[in-house]
């Protein structure tokens, strides 16, 4: 106990795996909602009731809590986390829980390419590698043999790209901003900027669906406060691998919550995706270490 209260990577790795925990239990919400509620309302929903879940901190912390000189790179990543945010969504309702867990996770794969683009940080051979071998585990879980694309997966994929996008924003943002500071803005511009597709595929929720709703946004801003802490006790390279753990979370509660069944083909492409993964974190600490 004493190791873990000491070291920060150990700190860091408990609060991504709850993170990730209460992200599958919002999938698993939304998975319940998919088909009844359009997915602009649930992304709606989620942004709104998650800001009104930070009133109360608001209220006590005062309005100086949320003074930031920052504000172009909240309302960023907010756009790109919208979007992002409606991509998983979909994902979640129209894919197997662990197949839409697993291709989230592929945000690592263009976080390089990303943070090489716009903070011209360079690649490790490693990590170049590990993209390569990650994108095949992709192609293994989309499977052209079949015949035909699962569009659900390109959206998945796409949403995990700008997801990777946002978590370089958070990166940055987390040496001047707290956490609850950064969930607090999300919440507040991504209900402004959802509210407009929301409109415009409006369909007013029963009131046991606002219940599912409510409880679906309070398990989203639950994982997005975990997330924002967990990245600022250590680099994203040592902690996150442990983002792995939603995947196997979300293959147990999807078995044993709607008997979902997967191909051996996409199996072993959550096996090539999850090892490509770790070498692209392995790749990143080595690089971190050795400029230093």
């Amino acid at each position: 106990m004493g190791v873990f209260q000491s070291s920060p990577v150990y700190q860091g790795a408990l609060l991504i795996v709850l993170s990730e925990f209460f992200l599958v239990c919002s999938g698993m919400v939304i998975k319940q909602l998919s088909g009844e509620v359009p997915t602009e309302v649930i992304v709606f929903a989620r942004n709104v009731f998650g800001l009104i879940l930070l009133l109360p901190w608001i209220a006590r912390a005062g309005l100086g809590a949320v003074k930031t000189e920052k504000i172009y790179l909240h309302f960023l990543r907010a756009g790109v986390g919208v979007t992002a945010m409606t991509c998983l969504f979909y994902s979640w309702g129209h894919l197997p829980l662990a197949q839409a867990a697993l291709l989230k996770q592929t945000g690592p794969f263009f976080m390089p390419i990303i943070a090489f683009w716009w903070l011209g940080e360079r690649i490790s051979a490693m990590v170049k590698w590990a993209i390569l071998v990650g994108f095949i585990g992709v192609m293994l879980i989309l499977n052209p043999t079949e015949g035909a694309l699962n569009v659900a997966v390109l959206i998945a994929l796409f949403g995990a790209m700008l997801g990777g996008f946002a978590k370089i924003v958070v990166r940055r943002m987390t040496t001047t901003e707290p956490a609850k500071r950064i969930v607090f803005y999300f919440a507040l511009f991504a209900a402004i900027i959802s509210s407009v597709p929301a409109a415009l595929a409006w369909v007013t929720p029963t009131p046991v669906q606002i219940a599912w709703l409510f409880l679906m946004a309070g398990t989203s801003t639950l994982a997005q406060l975990l997330l924002s802490k967990g990245y600022s006790y250590a680099p994203a390279g040592q902690l996150g691998p442990f983002t792995y753990s939603s995947v196997a979370l979300a293959a147990l509660f999807g078995w044993m919550l709607w008997g979902e069944a997967m191909s051996l083909m996409t199996w072993a492409g959550i096996v090539v995706v999850t090892l490509a993964g770790l070498m692209s974190m392995k790749g990143k600490a080595t690089a971190g270490s050795s400029s230093k």
